[in-house]
């Protein structure tokens, strides 16, 4: 297949949902989208992968990345795209989240040749698998050098509103212990799940937090997510588990969202399972200063946790901003409206310079 980037986006959009591209097989689509973007004289194209990064260099003031994964989650029975006149929705795997995105960028790529920053463009691999696989996070171990910017964007699904930043978030586990016992005799033995009891107390007591960060409110929560416990249908139980997930605002660090846990679940044997850092929104740069004026100045929070973050611990402040409800993620009824497709084109080509 040949990509046509400088045709109309939502034709893009729906020749990059038709090429399958479930975590680690993203080979075929990011040959296409290497191919498309080496023939470009104004960039450098280099293949990390399955992550492909394309760059211009004119010795600007400024440079941005604009980023997007290539990669879905498993197929559902939607594939292939299927474009809806009537409504106005383009359907399929990957739609949203976030080969509209993908689209967009590679059409920026393509017809920004005279940009007023200098880009980077990166459109990567395994996102919506583990850490470890996600090229990213390869990419800023290897060489990081190509991620070093003033300003990101990261094409994730938001409703085409910039939303900034994002969550931290850690899992924990909350241990009981008791004594097991035979439960016709329970008054020789300690139910540990019982004495979870309080451990779901403390939870349903819990006030959260809502801190304002540049003009912007966060929610945090703090949730029990899994419980686990029980030896056989007559016997006392002598441990029980309660496996707690934190988001916590982006101006705590992770250890300090651990310490409050572990102060929450004081008494308690507390076991770290999982932590990832939140991202501050950075609104105060000049480059996102810019980017919020010239789309219109509408931005929310991001609730939940985005490669934005990867940017944040390389110093580089981010926001989301890509067409699709990020509430139709990962579902098999996902979609985007084809409108906000093309409005996040539009916006960003008259922001990075190009004809509007």
């Amino acid at each position: 297949m040949q990509l046509d980037l400088t045709g109309d986006v939502v034709t893009l959009t729906q020749q990059l949902v038709d090429i399958e591209s479930v975590s680690k097989d993203e080979r075929a689509i990011a040959d296409v989208v290497e191919a498309a973007l080496s023939p470009l004289a104004h960039l450098s194209v280099t293949r990390h992968g399955n992550t492909v990064v394309a760059r211009t260099d004119l010795g600007l003031d400024e440079r941005v990345v604009i980023a997007g994964h290539l990669d879905t989650v498993p197929l559902n029975a939607n594939l292939p795209s299927r474009l809806d006149e009537t409504t106005g929705l383009l359907h399929g795997l990957g739609t949203c989240d976030m080969k509209g995105g993908d689209a967009v960028i590679l059409q920026l790529a393509a017809t920004v040749t005279q940009p007023n920053r200098d880009l980077t463009f990166v459109l990567y691999e395994c996102e919506e698998i583990d850490s470890e696989f996600n090229g990213l996070h390869l990419l800023g171990q290897s060489a990081p050098e190509l991620l070093a910017a003033d300003f990101a964007i990261l094409m994730e699904p938001s409703d085409a509103v910039v939303e900034a930043g994002c969550q931290g978030t850690l899992r924990v586990e909350v241990r009981t212990t008791g004594e097991r016992a035979h439960s016709a005799r329970s008054w020789k033995g300690v139910n540990a799940i019982h004495k979870a009891a309080e451990v779901l107390a403390r939870l349903n007591a819990y006030e959260a937090r809502r801190p304002v960060i540049d003009g912007l409110e966060y929610h945090e929560g703090l949730n029990a997510v899994f419980v686990r416990g029980g030896v056989a249908g007559n016997v006392l139980p002598d441990e029980c588990v309660v496996e707690v997930n934190f988001r916590f605002a982006p101006d705590r660090s992770e250890a300090e969202a651990e310490a409050f846990v572990r102060e929450f679940f004081d008494g308690f044997e507390v076991t770290l399972t999982d932590t990832a850092p939140g991202a501050l929104p950075g609104l105060d740069r000049p480059a996102a200063k810019a980017f919020i004026e010239a789309v219109g100045g509408e931005v929310n929070p991001k609730f939940g946790w985005t490669d934005v973050a990867r940017f944040t611990a390389l110093g580089v402040p981010a926001v989301n901003f890509g067409p699709g409800d990020p509430m139709l993620a990962h579902k098999q009824e996902e979609y985007v409206p084809v409108e906000q497709i093309r409005s996040c084109a539009r916006v960003l080509t008259a922001w990075l310079g190009g004809a509007s």
